[in-house]
């Protein structure tokens, strides 16, 4: 966190199955613009109940970010949060490189379990086994990225022979998104970012940044957490709540603005009220 406070990181709008992912890419533009370090999309390829405030994630991410990255200049891009076992995790990694190599140094993938039990059956993946999947793939796109060949072992995505690319820049930053204590261990374990989830207290924040930074032992783990300022919140109000974030220990707040309506301009009021 700088003297000035946490960075802010943007959520873009994906809930709305009508939305012209242009729109999505000229917000992505205007954060910049405005001074967010970061833009995030948000991933549910199957919701059982449709897009809305629940379910985002209407846009494939890592394509959408492909169309950012070549509107922007530097900001950061990330998944906020793709949904690990629901993905091959060998074709996630030669995504990501391969979005890394056209934004060199840009891309976070963040990164959970899941939690909605009904996509996992629409996608006939196990639901009980979602935790076991995440950490192995994890394991998996480091090696991939790091030692780009076999062998890797594992009970389910272990191989012997075979050499990946292309290979990133450097290794993608990997986010583990969650408050749970497998979360906070994979964090530990795997992560170079953690984002805890929306409505989290200061007080709360704090207690599990510092558990986390503990069971690190010393590596370096950057510290988010999410909020909203929908149509109607008080760009004060967030700000406030953003000041309290980072005196708890965010390195990062990431905002969701809510409709695509006024988007951008609460976006701006936000950095009017925090003072940037």
């Amino acid at each position: 966190m700088s003297a000035a406070g946490p960075a802010l990181y943007a959520v873009l709008p994906a809930e709305h199955a009508d939305l012209d992912p242009r729109t999505v890419v000229d917000l992505a533009r205007r954060a910049e613009d405005l001074g967010y370090g970061a833009v995030w999309l948000p991933d549910h390829p199957l919701p059982p109940a449709g897009y809305s405030d629940t379910y985002g994630g209407v846009f494939e991410p890592l394509v959408l970010l492909t169309a950012i990255a070549g509107a922007t200049r530097s900001v950061r891009l990330g998944t906020s949060v793709l949904i690990l076992p629901l993905r091959d995790p060998f074709l996630l990694a030669k995504q990501a490189a391969t979005l890394e190599r056209l934004a060199p140094g840009r891309l976070v993938l963040g990164v959970g379990a899941g939690w909605e039990e009904a996509e996992f059956t629409a996608l006939g993946v196990d639901f009980a086994d979602r935790g076991g999947r995440t950490d192995e793939a994890l394991a998996l796109i480091r090696h991939l990225h790091t030692v780009g060949r076999g062998p890797f072992e594992g009970p389910r995505f272990g191989f012997e022979t075979g050499v990946f690319a292309p290979a990133p820049t450097a290794p993608v930053p990997l986010l583990v998104g969650g408050i749970s204590a497998a979360a906070l261990r994979r964090a530990a374990r795997h992560g170079d970012v953690w984002q805890a989830v929306p409505g989290i207290t200061a007080e709360r924040f704090g207690a599990l940044a510092a558990a986390l930074r503990e069971r690190a032992a010393g590596r370096p783990i950057e510290t988010g957490a999410r909020l909203s300022l929908p149509a109607g919140r008080d760009p004060r109000d967030a700000a406030e709540e953003i000041a309290a974030l980072g005196a708890a220990g965010a390195d990062h707040v990431s905002v969701w603005f809510g409709s695509p309506d006024g988007y951008a301009d609460r976006m701006a009021a936000l950095v009017r009220a925090v003072g940037r």
